[in-house]
């Protein structure tokens, strides 16, 4: 009997190479990932954990009446976590990004709760030009500490003498052109133990008319932020001394308590260096951003082809330009010391043009090294500063 054919198995396509490992490799990498989301899951569910063990502690804060910033306890903190980041094999500044992001977060939290606390509960406070936008930015954040704020403008001045009855603080917050005739115009009408206080971007001239004026305490200020900010946690405050200090420092002690880092400073020193960090540095964006309108600069094609730095540097210009031109005028023009400075500032970019139409690289380079000097281990400092936020900038668009 002759066998019959050997049966044949269907025909199937030909398997790539390592086909066979495809899925359980994939398998694999699977509960990888799952693992990942475990452990994420146990990071907010600690995060979560770490919130309320912050929220007792802003409950004995608030009984025994502590600040909600504690400057060294952080910086220790910082320090541990980069030990701790090391010894465990990763990224030290990696690290240090996120506890601070996670300690900022804790201490806006704290803010809104320990900034509301009054330093001087029930006090009186005016606020003149308080139907502006800085004034109705602070007028906020009396009354949320429950202070009873009143509102002095324009239109109200027939009644000043109400308005003046039982002050604790008088608040100028006027444009700077009219702050010293305001101060002159308002002290006759305050208490003798009112505190009379500015904000304005100068010191000397206000603060000179506050004293003539009134015979009470006095204290210049200078928020060096914008009514944009939705936070005072470490917004600087300039303080230019006046009179009668130990009676203006429940006031300084509620900047504080809304998360302000006060810088104190003589009139003379506070305007030297507001010409320098504002009115010059003013006047130079302004200058770049209307010689690049003029010239009808592409900005968006612009943008596409620089580097982070110059983008970071673009949307500072283009920053300016979308705020209050009067703001600024009035900074630029504010002083005839400012014009002077500007007038140098011209100059010396004149005198650099010169080495570029000389062809003079040498002595470009060789000034180059004299101010890279001059600025010293402040470089490094900015070096690491501009990287923090040009890796932000790059992670955000």
């Amino acid at each position: 009997m002759r066998p019959g054919p050997k049966e044949q198995k269907p025909a199937t396509a030909a398997a790539p190479p390592g086909a066979a490992q495809a899925a359980p490799e994939a398998m694999g990498i699977e509960r990888l990932r799952e693992r990942v989301d475990r452990i994420d899951r146990r990071l907010v569910a600690l995060l979560a954990q770490r919130r309320r063990v912050v929220e007792r502690i802003v409950r004995v804060k608030e009984e025994l009446d502590l600040p909600t910033f504690h400057p060294a306890r952080e910086e220790n903190l910082i320090s541990a976590r980069r030990a701790q980041a090391v010894e465990a094999g990763l990224d030290p500044d990696y690290i240090e990004e996120l506890f601070r992001a996670v300690l900022r977060h804790s201490r806006v939290g704290q803010l809104k709760t320990l900034g509301r606390r009054a330093a001087l509960p029930g006090a009186r406070v005016l606020l003149v030009g308080g139907r502006g936008s800085m004034g109705r930015f602070l007028g906020a954040w009396f009354t949320q500490s429950d202070y009873e704020v009143r509102v002095l403008d324009r239109d109200d001045w027939p009644r000043v003498g109400s308005l003046s009855a039982g002050l604790d603080l008088c608040l100028l917050a006027v444009p700077i052109d009219v702050t010293v005739s305001v101060a002159h115009q308002i002290a006759p009408h305050l208490p003798p133990d009112c505190i009379l206080a500015d904000i304005t971007s100068l010191k000397r001239e206000p603060l000179k008319a506050m004293l003539e004026g009134h015979r009470g305490p006095v204290v210049g200020l200078h928020p060096l932020f914008g009514p944009a900010t939705t936070t005072m946690d470490k917004q600087i405050v300039a303080v230019t001394p006046g009179r009668r200090r130990a009676d203006c420092q429940w006031l300084l002690g509620q900047l504080a308590t809304w998360g302000n880092v006060l810088v104190e400073t003589s009139p003379e020193e506070h305007d030297a260096i507001m010409g320098i960090v504002q009115a010059l540095r003013h006047f130079a964006t302004f200058a770049f951003g209307h010689f690049l309108s003029s010239r009808r600069i592409p900005i968006l094609r612009t943008l596409e082809l620089s580097s982070p730095i110059y983008r970071l540097e673009f949307a500072m210009v283009g920053r300016l330009f979308a705020q209050d031109p009067s703001l600024y005028a009035e900074i630029v023009f504010a002083t005839p010391e400012r014009l002077a400075l500007l007038k140098d500032y011209v100059q010396s970019l004149q005198q650099h043009l010169g080495l570029v139409e000389r062809g003079d690289k040498a002595e470009f380079v060789a000034r180059f090294r004299r101010v890279a000097e001059w600025f010293g281990p402040f470089s490094e400092q900015a070096l690491r500063e501009s990287t923090f936020l040009i890796e932000k900038l790059v992670h955000r668009f």
